[in-house]
């Protein structure tokens, strides 16, 4: 599944660690979903689109 969290948390100035402190999971965890390795729970992903303030489907496109 494509995302956009590599560029919302780049604009937002953080690192893949400081975003995963944020959300409760690991750095490796932000990074396997940036590059598309693993696609996030659905609570996790609502938590990913709360973080940045906008809904899931605006952050992850399904293909």
């Amino acid at each position: 599944m494509k995302n956009d969290v590599r560029e919302l948390r780049e604009a937002s100035g953080l690192s893949q660690a400081a975003l995963g402190d944020a959300l409760g999971v690991s750095r490796q965890t932000i990074n396997s979903i940036e590059t598309g390795k693993y696609d996030p729970s659905l609570p996790l992903a609502i938590a990913i689109a709360r973080h940045f303030q906008a809904t899931v489907e605006e952050i992850f496109h399904v293909h």
